[in-house]
């Protein structure tokens, strides 16, 4: 894995000092940009949630320098997924409101260079939860119209 680790642990050192900014704006922005995602949360209790979706972040954060913790991390929270209702195409919504919020969050820390770390870090998480999930296959091949 060829991440930016030190710009993604710097970036985000910013953010732990803002843990419920970042998770209000952060759920504020996907129910405000998605609201056909709300009913996935409809029993769910926001705050906790909210604590986990940081969790979360940390431990990605955290294992950066560890890919095999954080592959069997991220496969196991993709298995959870699934569990939720969360489908393949749930993932590029979380990763755009995901940047959103990072960037309102970082302000003038938030850079080109940031971006690209955070958009490259996602999209290896997404890879990663993904192949945990396990979806059936009719999930995974896009349908076409006739």
């Amino acid at each position: 894995m060829s991440l930016s680790v030190e710009l993604l642990e710097s970036s985000f050192a910013q953010i732990r000092e803002q843990e419920l900014d970042f998770t209000t704006h952060f759920y504020t922005n996907l129910f405000t940009d998605y609201p056909e995602i709300k009913p996935l949360f409809a029993n769910t209790h926001m705050e906790e949630q909210a604590k986990k979706l940081f969790k979360s972040l940390v431990l990605v954060v955290a294992s950066l320098r560890n890919p095999d913790a954080l592959t069997k991390a991220l496969e196991g929270l993709g298995t959870r997924h699934i569990q939720y209702g969360v489908l393949p195409e749930h993932y590029p919504v979380v990763g755009s409101t995901l940047l959103k919020t990072l960037s309102s969050c970082l302000g003038s820390a938030w850079t080109p260079n940031t971006e690209q770390a955070w958009s490259e870090a996602y999209a290896v998480v997404t890879e990663l939860m993904l192949k945990g999930a396990k979806y059936p296959t009719e999930i995974l091949v896009p349908r076409y119209k006739n």
